[in-house]
């Protein structure tokens, strides 16, 4: 077995789960932030908070098309 590939594998792996997590985190947060009356700009932060959930699903997007072996012929 190659161990440096399997450690690498991990390493990949745990990078990409926290980074979703982070950004849909920071999107649910920045929702709730929004969400407050007494907001200065509640609209940015919708929009940044929007920008978050996206990338996410661009994130699992990604990952879904890497698992897939239709998708890589």
């Amino acid at each position: 077995m190659k161990w440096l590939e399997l450690l690498t594998v991990g390493g990949a792996t745990l990078v990409a789960a926290v980074t979703v997590v982070v950004l849909y985190s920071l999107g649910v947060r920045l929702t709730a932030i929004a969400g407050d009356a007494q907001q200065a700009s509640p609209r940015a932060k919708r929009s940044l908070a929007y920008i978050c959930f996206g990338l996410c699903g661009v994130a699992v997007l990604f990952g879904l098309y890497l698992i897939i072996p239709y998708f890589s012929k």
